[in-house]
């Protein structure tokens, strides 16, 4: 339908849209409450919304501005905030609060706000990557990593001087491991100096990082919808860490100063401050829950706890706790669905007379040929799930997390289940050092949690120590986590915990198992060689 505009309409309209006359286009140069409320007023009015746009929000003295050269004053943002709180605080209309984003960066988190931060689903994150960026610096003096204000007096005081002692560990040990690494693996004549630099930089820093303390901090960036942002914020507020309280009431402070009528309700006693109370009383009944049905746990001594065991082997790291002995055959039945005029039940009853030879024949069909792992096949993965019990380490744990799609749940970090060693440390000489530094780690964190204050003892545990959490995905997101968190330059922690999944995967659904075409089970010595040779030849061809 071809809008019809005078001259002047267009005039106000071109700075807020990307085109006049198509039938798709953006808005542009808009406060974010303008977008949302235009949006939530566009769902219940006949009117096009560039004609909603130049009739309800751009308001008078809009056409003369544009006239003059400007941005049409406020450009109805006093009435978009007049419609927020009619529709969304008044009715409830919770739809209306996806209409508006924000792009937040939250800096000096450590890496127990990160994972605080990344629990939404409907949000994207970034995050600082302690696998590419050394933390052998001192900025203003200190070591990045956090100090929860709830140490005070002597146990802040040794809190601060084991962590110092970490850093200063893994600072002595970074040359020295490039430098191993460099003596084991010699540069390629074909390959250009920088390649080789980063990859041996890579390995060195992937190698360290299980020294640093989950207090080591980080920088996040967010992008999120109002609704996401208010989820996010009302468990933060709920949160029994001062770190993640306070982080919430700068972002909430930030936010307002952009997207203010989309978090109105978070701070609300009879709105928000309920919700949070809920929240904080769920967790803490069925903490206490806890405490009443499960035996308690055996004590261990502060040998086992603080020092490393190695690797636990792969039965014990992975475990296929829960799965559909049906599964594969649910899959075929819904992969034929939309090319058949059949039910549901008849497809499943069908499915279920057909030989393996035949399902795998479906599912080739409908996997069809994949030319990278991003051909995805469709929602017929989507069937069946898959629920795996995870032991490993707290690095591998952080990467794996960020994967929203799949429902993933963790237990409290500590020392109590020991620590992976990488083969590198025994091999460059680093054992006594690397072992030191964990046995202090969790001498600390039993002191702290010795003092009442379990939650904030996990600061101190060192990510090589392993975490307990499980990931329930269906086969469609199983396939995008094993395949991409398999490829040789992934981490070899997540990259083995990824590898056992698809084995067990495949010991019950082998068809399924077998769509995952860029599941990689390779054997690799430097993980980032081949990505940076290919990113440098990028670099190259776009010069």
């Amino acid at each position: 339908m071809a809008e019809e505009l005078t001259r002047e309409e267009q005039a106000a309209l071109a700075p807020y849209v990307s085109n006049l006359a198509g039938p798709v286009f953006a808005l542009v140069n808009l406060p974010e409450v303008v977008k949302g409320a235009l949006f939530a007023r566009y769902s219940r009015s006949p009117k096009s919304l560039r004609r909603l746009f130049l009739d309800e929000f751009l308001g008078p003295g809009g056409l003369e501005a544009a006239r003059l050269g400007g941005a049409g004053g406020d450009a109805g943002a006093r009435r978009a905030e007049q419609l927020f709180e009619r529709v969304f605080v008044e009715y409830g209309d919770d739809s209306v609060a996806q209409l508006g984003g924000v792009h937040l960066a939250c800096e000096g988190s450590s890496n127990i706000l990160t994972k605080v931060l990344e629990w939404g689903r409907l949000m994207a994150y970034l995050e600082q990557s302690t696998r590419y960026i050394p933390y052998d610096d001192r900025p203003d003096g200190r070591y990045r990593y956090h100090v929860p204000a709830e140490l005070t007096g002597p146990l802040r005081e040794r809190y601060v001087a084991t962590l110092d002692r970490s850093f200063d560990v893994y600072r002595t040990w970074l040359p020295k491991l490039r430098a191993f690494f460099e003596a084991k693996f010699a540069r390629d004549p074909a390959e250009s100096e920088s390649v080789y630099r980063m990859t041996i930089r890579a390995k060195a820093l992937d190698t360290l990082r299980g020294m640093l303390p989950a207090a080591t901090t980080s920088n996040v960036g967010i992008y999120g919808t109002g609704q996401a942002y208010e989820q996010l914020l009302l468990r933060m507020r709920a949160h029994p860490l001062r770190e993640v309280r306070d982080c919430a009431d700068l972002m909430l402070l930030e936010l307002r100063k952009v997207i203010p009528a989309f978090l109105k309700r978070v701070d609300v006693p009879e709105r928000g401050g309920i919700w949070s109370t809920y929240l904080e009383q769920t967790r803490r009944e069925t903490r206490d829950a806890a405490r009443r049905l499960l035996p308690p746990e055996p004590a261990r001594g502060p040998g086992e706890r603080g020092h490393p065991d190695g690797c636990v082997s792969a039965s014990e790291e992975v475990t296929l706790s829960d799965f559909d002995p049906d599964g594969e055959v649910k899959v075929v039945a819904a992969a034929l669905y939309a090319v058949s005029s059949r039910s549901d039940a008849e497809l499943l009853e069908n499915a279920r007379r057909t030989t393996a030879e035949e399902r795998s024949a479906v599912l080739a069909a409908y996997v069809g040929k994949r030319l990278n792992r991003r051909h995805r096949p469709g929602r017929a993965f989507e069937r069946t799930s898959y629920r795996f019990d995870v032991l490993g380490d707290y690095g591998a744990f952080r990467d794996l997390q960020r994967h929203r799609l799949l429902t993933l749940e963790w237990q409290r970090l500590t020392p109590r289940h020991g620590a992976v060693v990488p083969t590198a440390i025994a091999e460059s000489g680093a054992t006594d050092d690397w072992r030191r530094v964990l046995a202090e780690s969790a001498e600390l964190h039993d002191a702290i949690e010795a003092a009442g204050l379990p939650e904030v003892a996990s600061y101190a545990v060192c990510m090589a120590y392993r975490v307990r959490f499980y990931m329930d995905m269906n086969a469609r997101e199983a396939m995008h986590v094993i395949e991409l968190r398999t490829t040789p330059q992934g981490h070899p922690s997540y990259r083995r915990i990824c590898q056992a999944m698809h084995r067990l995967i495949a010991g019950r659904h082998p068809a399924i198992a077998a769509a995952m075409t860029f599941a990689d089970h390779s054997s690799v010595d430097l993980e980032r060689r081949e990505a940076e040779r290919a990113a440098e030849r990028r670099r190259g061809a776009s010069r």
